[in-house]
């Protein structure tokens, strides 16, 4: 399929399209630019989808945009971006070669004044988004995701989690590959205290060094057996 076969876009549909046959991210995008799945289309400014290269080695995935991403249709491009990218430089990866989406593609908020103040998503949110990262990961075909916070956790492993149950481990994924779980840059952010932020911040170098080192095994599918599988 080429970028002159797409048709166009309705904001009528009601839900995503088919995109089992789409093999690049971008033409993915352009799919999802247009998705009315879940009701949260309606109060953002856009769809925010993934960025990095179709055949990255690493996807991390986050919750969900938001206000400056909204704005600018970027995923991690707000202070909680500008940590992660501190993160992924200490743990020796260079941002251009992870691709970098979320859970859910649009930006969930309620108004506070002039503000638009974060709403977590919900469950069925989540699930209304999930074949647009189903069909994301299957077209990266990444080694390892690494899961930016519960919501990204639970889309990924589609079921509720911990990030305490997730410990650092690697874990199959019911799509078949390989994850790992830390905390969201936003809630690292958010710790009211300055210890905790530092201890959280490393464990979030820690798990990016650890996906860092997992993909540049050649063996990998060696050690798919000391994985752990969440039934």
């Amino acid at each position: 399929m080429t970028q002159r076969d797409i048709p166009p876009v309705q904001r009528t549909r009601a839900g995503p399209l088919d995109v089992s046959a789409i093999d690049s991210v971008e033409v993915l995008a352009r799919y999802a630019a247009g998705c009315v799945a879940c009701p949260l289309y309606r109060g953002a400014t856009q769809t925010v989808f993934g960025r990095g290269p179709d055949n990255a080695s690493i996807m991390v995935v986050g919750e969900q945009a938001g206000d400056e991403e909204d704005k600018r249709g970027e995923p991690f491009v707000g202070a909680s971006g500008r940590l992660l990218e501190e993160a992924l430089e200490q743990a020796g990866l260079d941002r251009g070669a992870v691709y970098i989406t979320n859970a859910v593609k649009h930006f969930k908020w309620k108004p506070s004044g002039n503000r638009r103040l974060h709403q977590k998503p919900s469950i069925s949110e989540i699930a209304a988004c999930y074949p647009w990262l189903q069909a994301e990961i299957r077209i990266v075909a990444p080694q390892i995701i690494v899961c930016l916070g519960v919501t990204a956790s639970q889309a990924i492993f589609q079921k509720r989690v911990t990030l305490r149950e997730l410990g650092t481990m690697p874990h199959v994924a019911p799509h078949g590959g390989t994850a790992l779980a830390t905390f969201h840059p936003s809630a690292i952010l958010r710790m009211p205290d300055q210890e905790q932020r530092v201890k959280a911040f490393e464990g979030l170098v820690r798990v990016l060094s650890s996906a860092r080192g997992y993909v540049s095994r050649d063996d990998l599918g060696e050690y798919r057996e000391d994985f752990t599988a969440l039934t």
